[in-house]
């Protein structure tokens, strides 16, 4: 699949609901990958000797060019007066699928994107769903510094009334990772580490397109010590706590040298060593990694 025409990320102050088919199909989902038909309602087995082909194809709206990879297809039989029951889960891109006469409801998923189509099927059928997806992907840059892909990962939201955060779509999502999402608006939560280095932004996702958004934090990394001296070796076992200048714990471990991202803004970081406490005030500047030391005697 080709998926073109790259787009740059853009912060707005608007919430919409957007305009993005439901991300959770209302069908039930059971898991059961395979070729083979499951027990078909009573009611459409009544005829087993009228068995036709169906055979399924799916593009991105706007495209003729079939998707390639990536496709979840589920047969459901469509049974007045009962849920629909799964017949068949398939991952080919082009699955054929043979099927007795009767009335049948076919449900596609790529990523977080779906279509969903009914067929009265009473001869051999051949049908194209159009998905309406797109790809979002995030990148970091610290300045004009890249960030490591393992050091950011980002959550989507589909915001809801007055809420961006109003509903989770994906979460813990890597650098640089393509997420294929129904096409609309979303709320994109990055972190630059796994501590307060956070930033957010909205960005929209147009059927057949990457959005490609590169995310500004402002953060650096800073390694914590407890020495006797400045330039010591640090003390193993040493249990370190981060705090605000209001007094909030935002951090602790216990080690000789932790490393972590914080975010720009004043810090105290206390030590505890052997029974003793240890204290001091310290910066971080974004993007100046650094080194805390704490001296202590011991």
């Amino acid at each position: 699949m080709a998926i073109s025409s790259p787009m740059k990320a853009h912060a707005q102050e608007r919430y919409e609901a957007p305009k993005a088919i439901p991300i959770t199909p209302i069908l039930p989902m059971e898991s059961t990958v395979g070729d083979s038909p499951r027990t078909l309602p009573q009611s459409i087995q009544q005829d087993s000797r009228a068995v036709f082909t169906l055979s399924l194809t799916a593009t991105l709206a706007g495209s003729r060019i079939p998707i390639q990879s990536g496709l979840v297809w589920r047969i459901y039989a469509a049974v007045p007066g009962a849920e629909p029951a799964l017949v068949s889960e398939l991952i080919d891109a082009t699955p054929r699928q043979i099927l007795p006469q009767g009335n049948y409801i076919v449900h596609v998923s790529y990523g977080f994107a779906s279509a969903m189509q009914r067929f009265a099927l009473n001869a051999d059928t051949a049908s194209q769903l159009a998905i309406s997806a797109g790809g979002l992907r995030v990148t970091g840059v610290v300045g004009q510094d890249p960030i490591e892909p393992q050091d950011l990962t980002y959550a989507v939201y589909l915001p809801e009334q007055n809420n961006p955060e109003g509903r989770l779509v994906a979460n813990n999502i890597a650098s640089g990772d393509t997420l294929r999402l129904p096409e609309g608006d979303y709320h994109v939560v990055s972190n630059y580490g796994t501590s307060n280095a956070i930033s957010r932004t909205d960005l929209s996702v147009e059927a057949g397109k990457v959005t490609d958004a590169t995310i500004n934090h402002r953060g650096a990394k800073v390694t914590l010590k407890l020495v006797a001296n400045e330039g010591a070796e640090a003390f193993a076992g040493t249990a370190f706590s981060i705090l605000t200048p209001g007094g909030d714990t935002i951090y602790e471990e216990v080690g000789a040298f932790p490393s972590l991202i914080l975010a720009e803004g004043d810090y105290v970081v206390v030590a505890r060593h052997e029974g003793q406490v240890y204290s001091r005030e310290f910066t971080v500047e974004s993007g100046a990694d650094s080194d805390i030391e704490i001296v202590g005697q011991q």
